[in-house]
């Protein structure tokens, strides 16, 4: 089974590179869900982005429980598409802050929302964690996905919640989106005193039993 799950990732890894390199700024139409005929690019990462159904149950999740007019916090917001999802869903009159550390999903995300012309989104180029400051991020090249880890060769930008929310930096949440791979308990640890104070809904992904529980 090991096997067969790691041969999956090599053959996905290799097609999204090739797809990288013979296509690397085609641009198509998002064929379902609530983000129908928006522009997506194919070489970004999952087929199922560009079909719509990716993570299908929790985008109906994600759709029914944020409300126009809020201020969203997408953290670990990899290519952009639930950050897509939540500038549609918060309307004009709400905000939605990314947070994404690795260049290459950074590069995509700022593509989609300019194709998209989503004009109701600010990207902070950083990792979320306990504190602000530095840190070393581990890459899985198969999903250009990651999580901070002392073995890790990239180093990224780390910010601390509750640092940047009470300094005045940015504006206090609503609602949280978090999906970092393992990374989740510091995260919230790290923003403890806006959890207190502003009590945000949390639509998180854990990873792991051990942060499963502490969470």
């Amino acid at each position: 089974m090991t096997y067969f799950r790691q041969f999956n990732k090599n053959i996905k890894r290799a097609l999204r590179l090739l797809l990288e390199s013979i296509f690397p700024n085609m641009a198509v139409h998002i064929l379902k869900g609530r983000l129908k005929g928006m522009k997506w690019i194919v070489s970004s990462g999952n087929p199922r982005y560009c079909l719509g159904t990716y993570e299908h149950k929790h985008q109906e999740l994600f759709t029914k429980t944020i409300t126009e007019g809020v201020f969203v916090y997408d953290i670990g917001a990899h290519v952009g598409f639930y950050t897509l999802l939540a500038s549609v869903l918060v309307g004009n009159g709400g905000r939605v802050i990314a947070f994404e550390p690795l260049p290459r999903n950074i590069h995509y995300l700022k593509k989609h929302l300019q194709l998209n012309h989503c004009n109701n989104v600010t990207l902070i180029e950083a990792a979320v964690g306990g504190k602000s400051g530095n840190a070393f991020f581990r890459i899985e090249p198969s999903s250009y996905t990651g999580y901070l880890s002392t073995e890790g060769r990239f180093k990224v930008k780390l910010v601390g919640l509750d640092e940047i929310v009470l300094n005045g930096e940015i504006p206090p949440p609503d609602y949280i989106k978090m999906d970092i791979e393992g990374g989740e308990y510091l995260a919230l640890l790290g923003a403890r005193e806006i959890l207190i104070k502003y009590h945000p809904t949390i639509f998180l992904s854990t990873h792991g039993i051990e942060v499963h529980q502490k969470c």
